[in-house]
C-alpha cells in the first residue's frame, strides 16, 4: 500500500489552487500532519481503517474536518483522494460536477468515514495494466 505525505499533499494542494483559484498558504501543519496520518491509523495493532476506500475516506474526512488549509480545502481532498486511488491501483471515475457536490455534501452533512468510503466504492475502478 502506497500513502501521500505531507509534502505529496502539499503539492496537491498548490497544483489545486494554481488550477482553479484562491489562496495559497497552510493554516495549521498540526492539522495536515494529523489528516494526512489517518489512512495508516492502528488500535491495538489493528488497522482502524482496513481497505482502501475507507483509507481513502479517513483521508478526505480528516482534511475536510481538520481544514487545515487557508484555502482549497474541498479542492485538496479530493485530489488527494484520486492520487491515493491512482498510486494504488484504481482509477476515480466520476464527473467534475459530481466530485464536487460530493464535497460539498461530506462538509456541510458531516458524512461519516464509512459513508465517504460507500461513494468512493461507487465511484472507482479497477486499473488494468497493459
Amino acid at each position: 500500500m502506497k500513502y501521500l505525505s505531507v509534502k505529496d499533499v502539499l503539492l496537491l494542494h498548490s497544483m489545486a489552487v494554481d488550477e482553479s483559484g484562491g489562496s495559497h498558504g497552510l493554516r495549521d501543519l498540526g492539522l495536515l500532519e494529523s489528516a494526512v496520518a489517518r489512512p495508516q491509523s492502528s488500535f491495538g495493532g489493528e488497522d482502524l481503517h482496513p481497505d482502501m476506500f475507507l483509507k481513502v475516506g479517513a483521508l478526505i474526512h480528516g482534511l475536510l474536518r481538520n481544514h487545515p488549509f487557508v484555502d482549497g480545502n474541498k479542492r485538496t481532498s479530493m485530489f488527494s483522494a484520486m492520487t491515493f486511488l491512482e498510486l494504488n491501483g484504481y482509477l476515480f471515475d466520476a464527473r467534475q460536477k459530481e466530485v464536487v457536490n460530493f464535497a460539498l455534501k461530506v462538509e456541510n452533512e458531516k458524512l461519516s468515514v464509512e459513508e465517504i468510503a460507500k461513494w468512493l466504492k461507487e465511484h472507482t475502478k479497477i486499473r488494468k495494466l497493459k
